[in-house]
């Protein structure tokens, strides 16, 4: 948006939200060529009228797009004529049922406050799913207790293989957890939201995608003493979700909360809502948290509107951002990049691509206004992020997980325990990706190996002898 504003200042540029706060990109870091850190802040949208006069903000939903007729209407029954349409309604969470209310996922502001309220009465919760926010979750719950069911060997599979996940198990077992790393982003959420009471059905609008680190600023508290209580059932998914009634009907037995690898006993508590997993097992829990990923929220564009959609369910782009559809752009996780890209490149709907994509999207429309030409941004050149997990700094870079290599690829590592992990995939003697976790500063210094591709194969395992510095080898 402040892309378009600035370079079209005489234009009138709409921005389209069922919410009524906006995500504002600030404090932004380039770290490297690559990696880039920022924090989310939700604003009013007024702040962002100010700031550009052509910017008008239309707080309504999308009921339908006619993009033949190059119209969008509202929900609030308004029609709006545009040159040129970008897409970037984010994605929505992939439930493991739709319609039950002991099922929550966390997309937005709202259903994050209402897992804090529903948390607050808990005593045990069962979080489904091995991505980026189950990650978070199972680690900042305390007072409750964490059933975690993942389909993989290893705990967050999304970002690490078994290696990382060992090192970092340590972290989750902890009976008390240790004080965090400092966040610096600024928390904002709507004022007055919890007083307002909303409806039940208030879930069912997407409002603004949560910022990294949503976490921070809510109180993730159950109703026991205890700190920390996490049990992973691995290799399993959920076969079914019994209300109360049903489970007292099927004269079945549920679990306790392990206490040890076999200690596995007759739960005699009566639970709200009972997990019936792919492996046998049942347990009974105040709540789910459905964390298995999303889904491109394309539903309210498709009808009417011949657009090419990708094998995840997101509008295909090309190397510029463009749809199928005359002058309309998709930028984020709405969309998915059908061009042939980097080799060490690959999408995954995080922020930083969002970002990323929202202003490559822009600078593609306004060179298509204008006529002219435009190269592909150096940010699809290397896949590169940067989180936290379990209150360790963890960057990944290029195909940290031999994305795509086959067999032909080797692995090389490094771990200091409860210190550092350092993992990198080498092909043919070069460095195709990495991971990092801990204060390693290998960021730059992979990021350059992996972009330049230079044959290491001379190096062998002193690529990463800690005695040696990389920094000095490669410069």
């Amino acid at each position: 948006m402040c892309t378009l504003a600035t370079e079209f200042p005489s234009e009138d540029i709409f921005l389209m939200t069922a919410s009524p706060v906006i995500k504002a990109v600030t404090n932004f870091k380039q770290v490297s060529k690559t990696l880039e850190e920022f924090d989310v802040e939700e604003q009013q949208s007024s702040l962002l009228e100010k700031r550009y006069p052509n910017i008008r903000v239309i707080q309504s939903g999308v009921k339908q797009l006619k993009s033949d007729e190059h119209k969008i209407y509202t929900e609030d029954g308004k029609e709006y004529i545009y040159e040129k349409l970008c897409l970037c309604a984010g994605a929505k969470p992939k439930l493991i049922l739709e319609g039950n209310p002991y099922v929550l996922g966390i997309r937005d502001t709202d259903s994050a406050q209402a897992f804090q309220k529903n948390l607050a009465q808990a005593e045990r919760i069962v979080v489904v799913g091995n991505g980026g926010i189950a990650l978070e979750l199972v680690y900042e719950i305390q007072g409750c207790e964490v059933i975690w069911a993942i389909k993989d060997k290893a705990i967050g599979n999304t970002f690490f293989d078994a290696g990382a996940a060992e090192f970092l198990l340590p972290k989750l077992t902890a009976e008390s957890r240790e004080t965090p790393i400092e966040c610096k982003r600024t928390k904002y959420t709507l004022e007055g939201s919890e007083e307002k009471g909303r409806h039940t059905g208030a879930s069912d609008k997407l409002g603004s995608a949560l910022g990294p680190d949503w976490h921070e600023g809510l109180h993730l508290k159950g109703t026991k003493e205890f700190s920390h209580k996490v049990h992973i059932e691995i290799l399993c998914e959920v076969k079914k979700i019994h209300l109360q009634q049903e489970f007292i009907q099927l004269q079945r037995t549920s679990v306790t909360f392990p206490k040890g690898e076999k200690n596995v006993e007759a739960d005699e508590v009566l639970w709200p809502v009972y997990v019936e997993l792919t492996n046998g097992k049942i347990y009974g829990c105040n709540f789910i948290v459905s964390a298995t990923g999303v889904v491109p929220n394309v539903e309210p564009f498709l009808d009417g509107n011949n657009f090419a959609v990708g094998e995840d369910g997101g509008l295909k782009v090309d190397k510029h951002m463009h749809t199928s559809l005359p002058d309309v752009y998709a930028a984020g996780d709405i969309c998915t990049a059908a061009w042939e890209p980097s080799p060490v490149w690959h999408q995954m709907r995080l922020w930083t691509q969002a970002r990323q994509m929202g202003w490559y999207a822009a600078k593609c429309m306004a060179a298509d206004a204008l006529g002219e030409s435009i190269d592909m941004d150096f940010s699809f050149e290397l896949f590169a992020h940067i989180t936290k997990f379990f209150n360790y700094k963890v960057v990944v870079l290029g195909k940290y997980n031999a994305q795509g290599l086959g067999s032909d690829h080797e692995l090389m590592l490094r771990c200091t325990k409860g210190h550092e992990y350092v993992k990198v995939v080498m092909q043919n003697g070069r460095m195709m990706g990495a991971v990092l976790i801990g204060e390693t500063d290998l960021e730059e210094t992979f990021e350059n190996l992996i972009l330049n591709q230079i044959d290491l194969s001379a190096y062998g395992e002193d690529l990463l002898n800690p005695d040696i510095d990389l920094e000095d080898y490669f410069d």
